[in-house]
C-alpha cells in the first residue's frame, strides 16, 4: 500500500465544534469529496508488441495478434492502476460494456488474472 494512499491521510472535520471529541469513526477521512473527481479509466483488452516497420504496414481490416486469447479476463486500470479484472458484455445492439469479475487488492498484483 502505499504511504500517500487516502485513507492515511489526516482530514481536519470543519463541522465539528471547538472542544467537541469525535468517536473513531467520525475521524475516518469521508471519501464523499472524492466522489466527482474525474478518473481515467482504461480496459486492456490485451498487449501486443510490433516493430516500427510492421506498425507502418497496417492497413484498415488488418488484424494485431493480442497476447490473450478470446475469453480471458480484460485488465481494468485506474488512473494507470490495476483496479479489476472484468468481462466483455454487450450493453446494446451497439455499445460494449465490461462486467466486473474481481477486484484486485494488494496482494492479488502480483498473481495473474487466471489465478484469481
Amino acid at each position: 500500500m502505499r504511504d500517500n494512499d487516502i485513507r492515511h491521510l489526516e482530514m481536519p472535520d470543519f463541522d465539528k465544534q471547538e472542544g467537541e471529541q469525535l468517536t473513531d469513526a467520525e475521524n475516518r477521512p469521508s471519501l464523499d469529496m472524492l466522489v466527482n473527481v474525474p478518473m481515467r479509466v482504461t480496459v486492456e483488452l490485451g498487449r501486443a508488441r510490433l516493430p516500427v516497420k510492421e506498425i507502418l504496414r497496417l492497413t484498415p481490416g488488418a488484424l494485431v495478434e493480442l497476447d490473450r486469447a478470446s475469453g480471458e479476463p480484460l485488465t481494468i486500470y485506474i488512473n494507470g492502476e490495476p483496479f479489476a479484472y472484468g468481462e466483455a458484455v454487450l450493453v446494446n445492439q451497439e455499445r460494449f460494456g465490461v462486467r466486473l469479475t474481481a477486484i484486485i487488492n494488494a496482494d492479488d498484483k502480483l498473481k495473474s488474472p487466471r489465478e484469481m
